[in-house]
């Protein structure tokens, strides 16, 4: 979790803190190899990182697959299993210490990024001081209401990728989601790339790095990565 390097600044791995999906209370939160897979690719590369989440404490977790390995390597971590207990909330974060913010997916995304206030401000000052913004999956959604000083959504015509509106259907979930993702994206005027459900598609434009669902995390990581090491 953290660098020998330590003139680096690090990378901030902002969580979900919302546990349920819609009124029916399946369980959610963020999705573990969204946060692991990309944690993997910053820790081979000596890029430090930290976590914060939208309400501070363990947030809930999805996606708990063990049979994963990297998953299995990071959750058997105790090291990794501290930092996430203890999360600071975003809104208590100092934006000038990062050189890059992550916004990871998790179907909880959905809720609780899109009208955070820390969320909108963090993004806008890292991406206005020249660092680097990436989401995957879900974790757009943390884009969809950030806009810039001069009042121009962020994601405004940018290419992007996101969860897919296909992918939502076919996870059930169309009309549980408070909107589908992809096209509110376009809606605020992103170009959004999409590939066949369940494949991997990253875009990056200039310092905006996005993913479309968890088989893109490790490729937003390795993206991120390329950024912050040019």
């Amino acid at each position: 979790m953290t660098s020998e390097v330590h003139d680096r600044k690090p990378v901030l791995i902002v969580l979900t803190s919302h546990g349920v999906k819609g009124e029916g209370g399946e369980p959610t939160g963020f999705y573990l190899g969204e946060v692991t897979h990309p944690l993997a690719v910053f820790d081979a590369a000596g890029i430090p990182v930290e976590f914060a989440s939208i309400e501070g404490g363990e947030p809930p977790v999805d996606g708990l697959d063990l049979n994963d390995p990297i998953n299995a390597h990071y959750w058997n971590d105790e090291r990794f299993r501290n930092a996430i207990r203890k999360t600071p909330r975003l809104a208590d974060v100092n934006a000038g210490r990062y050189a890059a913010i992550f916004f990871a997916g998790g179907h909880g995304a959905m809720w609780d990024f899109p009208n955070s206030p820390a969320v909108q401000s963090v993004a806008r000052d890292v991406f206005e001081a020249g660092g680097v913004v990436a989401a995957v999956c879900h974790g757009p959604a943390a884009l969809v209401n950030v806009t810039l000083s001069n009042g121009s959504y962020l994601v405004s015509g940018k290419n992007v990728s996101a969860f897919t509106d296909n992918e939502e259907h076919a996870v059930n979930l169309d009309t549980v989601v408070p909107f589908l993702l992809a096209s509110t994206l376009s809606a605020r005027g992103a170009h959004h790339h999409s590939a066949p459900n369940w494949t991997a598609k990253i875009v990056v434009d200039g310092k905006l790095v996005t993913g479309q669902n968890p088989q893109s995390a490790t490729g937003v990581g390795e993206a991120v990565r390329d950024l912050l090491s040019a």
